[in-house]
C-alpha cells in the first residue's frame, strides 16, 4: 500500500521499518538531514511537508507523542488526503480527538501497548477503534508490526480501552509500592518479595517489569513519563464524562509518592 507517516521517533521508526519490510511504500515527514538519511537507509521516502506525506497515500499514520501534536498535524494532512483514504492514530490521547477528526475523513484510533522491541518483533498489541470496514482495510498495515490486533468497537474505543489499560497499569505499580511498604513493616525485604511474588498468584505484567528492574522505584521512574502522561489523559476524559476512577485513584496516589516529577498528573487522578 501507499502510506504516509508522521512521527517516526522512538515508536514510529520501527513501525516504518516493519512497513517497508512488508513491501509497503512509505513517505515520512522529515525536517532534519540526519533523520532523512536514517529513514532513507530504512527504505522509506523522506518528504518535507504534510501535503507531501498525504499526496497519493491510501492511509496516513500518525505516531507523535501527544494529543496536542495530533491536533496540530491532522488538519493539514486531512486537507491533502485523497477521498476514501484512512487516517490512523497511534498516539494515545483523548477519544474526542478521533471523534472530531472523523467528521471529515475515515479515522481509526489504534493506540499501542508495548515498546519499540515489540514493534520490531512484529508483536505490538494494537487496540483498534473504528468502523469494521475501515479496520479491515487497515489490517494489512497493522499486520506489518501488530499482533494481536484487537478491534474493540467504534471510533474512539481504542483510546478508551488504552486509557483504562494504562490507568490499571499505573495502579498496579502503586499497589506494588504499597506491598513493598507492607513488607518492610513485616520485616521482609523488597528483594525477597520481588523474587517470590512473581512465582505466585500475585504475579502480573507490572510485577514482572518491576522484578526485572530490581525495585518498584527504579521501574516507576523509567515508566513515569509515559504513565504520568496517560494517567493525566484518562483523568481528564473521566472527568468530562462525569465519572470517577474509584479505587484506582488511591493506587495512583501511591505511585505519585514515588515520582515527585510526575506527581501532579498522577495525584490529580485521585480527586
Amino acid at each position: 500500500m501507499r502510506l504516509g507517516f508522521v512521527g517516526a521517533g522512538r515508536m514510529g521508526r520501527p513501525m516504518v521499518q516493519r512497513l517497508v519490510g512488508a513491501d509497503h511504500r512509505v513517505k515520512v515527514l522529515v525536517r532534519s538531514g540526519a533523520a532523512k538519511a536514517a529513514l532513507e537507509s530504512d527504505g522509506a521516502t523522506a518528504v518535507p511537508t504534510l501535503a507531501d506525506v498525504a499526496d497519493g497515500a491510501e492511509a496516513v499514520l500518525i505516531c507523535v507523542h501527544t494529543d496536542e501534536q495530533v491536533k496540530e498535524v491532522a488538519p493539514g494532512l486531512i486537507d491533502a488526503m485523497r477521498p476514501g483514504a484512512l487516517l490512523i492514530l497511534h498516539t494515545t490521547g483523548s477519544p474526542a480527538t478521533a471523534d472530531a477528526l472523523g467528521d471529515r475523513i475515515e479515522v481509526i484510533d489504534a493506540p499501542v501497548s508495548g515498546g519499540p522491541h515489540d514493534i520490531l518483533a512484529g508483536h505490538i498489541t494494537l487496540l483498534v477503534g473504528g468502523a469494521s470496514e475501515a479496520v479491515e482495510r487497515a489490517r494489512p498495515i497493522f499486520r506489518s508490526y501488530g499482533d494481536p490486533i484487537l478491534h474493540v468497537g467504534g471510533r474512539g474505543n481504542g483510546q478508551r480501552v488504552k486509557l483504562i489499560n494504562n490507568a490499571l497499569f499505573a495502579a498496579n505499580i502503586g499497589l506494588l509500592a504499597a506491598a513493598v511498604d507492607l513488607g518492610a513493616q513485616l520485616g521482609v525485604t523488597e528483594e525477597a518479595l520481588l523474587t517470590a511474588l512473581p512465582q505466585g498468584s500475585a504475579n502480573s505484567y507490572a510485577l514482572g517489569g518491576v522484578a526485572r528492574a530490581g525495585s518498584v522505584g527504579t521501574f516507576a521512574r523509567a515508566a513515569g513519563e509515559f504513565v504520568g502522561k496517560d494517567v493525566a489523559v484518562v483523568r481528564q476524559v473521566v472527568a468530562e464524562l462525569g465519572g470517577d476512577l474509584g479505587a484506582l485513584a488511591a493506587a495512583h496516589q501511591a505511585l505519585a509518592d514515588l515520582l515527585p516529577e510526575h506527581a501532579r498528573a498522577l495525584a490529580r487522578s485521585s480527586r
